[in-house]
Order: structure tokens, then C-alpha cells, then sequence
């Protein structure tokens, strides 16, 4: 694996990952060592050993442990980020939040407790990606 810098989380990857695509239900625990990928909706605790992304339409019902993450839609339970989790401006997460470290986008919902383990400050930022319409 190279020790190039990565402009963004999307940017690393460890194998093709699991995909549960738009229109999906599932129900169940989900255990995935690598990358999970959620458009549909999962009810159900989740344990991923790559990069968690929740796209906007997305819902994830459960507690969620992940490597890092990216949520756009929504996720109600808790999460808990080894690394990097990034809140998009349309995500609503209802439930604990726990990240080493956590950026958030200006306009998104967090009703929660927030915990940010490194001791860092959490980044607030202006969401550039255009929504789609």
C-alpha cells in the first residue's frame, strides 16, 4: 500500500466493499471487513472494518462501529469512528456519536452525545458537493 497522502476518505480503499444499493431493505447484523456502502436501508447493528458511507437518502436503524466514515443520510442508534468521521449538511444522526476525530457540515442535525477522542476540536465546514436534484 502507498504512503501517498489521500485527498479524501473515499480515496482509500482495501478490497471492493459491500454495497447495499438504493431500494434495499435489509434487516439483520451486518459484520463486513472491509468498506460498506448504504443507499437502501439497514435495520440492524453494524460492525465495519473499512469506511462506513451513508449516501443522503440512506437510513441505517442500529449501533455502528466503523474504521471511519461519511454520512450524508441518516443513521439512528450510535456510531463509533476508530479514525475520521465526516457529517454531511443533509444527515440527521439521533443518537451517541464517537470519532477520533470529527468534521460536520454546516446545516446538519446531531441530537446526541458527541464525543471526539483525540481531544481535537470538531471542524465545521461549508458542504461545496452540489445537491442533486
Amino acid at each position: 500500500m502507498s504512503d501517498a497522502p489521500h485527498r479524501r476518505l473515499s480515496d482509500r480503499s482495501n478490497g471492493p466493499p459491500t454495497v447495499i444499493g438504493a431500494g434495499v431493505n435489509f434487516r439483520g447484523d451486518i459484520i463486513a471487513p472491509g468498506a460498506v456502502m448504504l443507499s437502501g436501508q439497514v435495520v440492524g447493528d453494524g460492525d465495519v472494518g473499512g469506511m462506513l458511507s451513508i449516501a443522503r437518502e440512506a437510513h441505517w436503524e442500529g449501533q455502528v462501529r466503523a474504521r471511519s466514515g461519511v454520512i450524508a443520510g441518516k443513521l439512528t442508534g450510535s456510531i463509533m469512528v476508530e479514525d475520521r468521521l465526516e457529517v454531511g449538511a443533509a444527515a440527521v444522526i439521533k443518537g451517541h456519536v464517537k470519532a477520533k476525530s470529527l468534521a460536520i457540515a454546516r446545516g446538519a442535525v446531531i441530537e446526541g452525545e458527541i464525543q471526539v477522542t483525540s481531544g481535537e476540536p470538531i471542524v465545521q465546514f461549508e458542504e461545496k458537493r452540489a445537491a442533486r436534484a
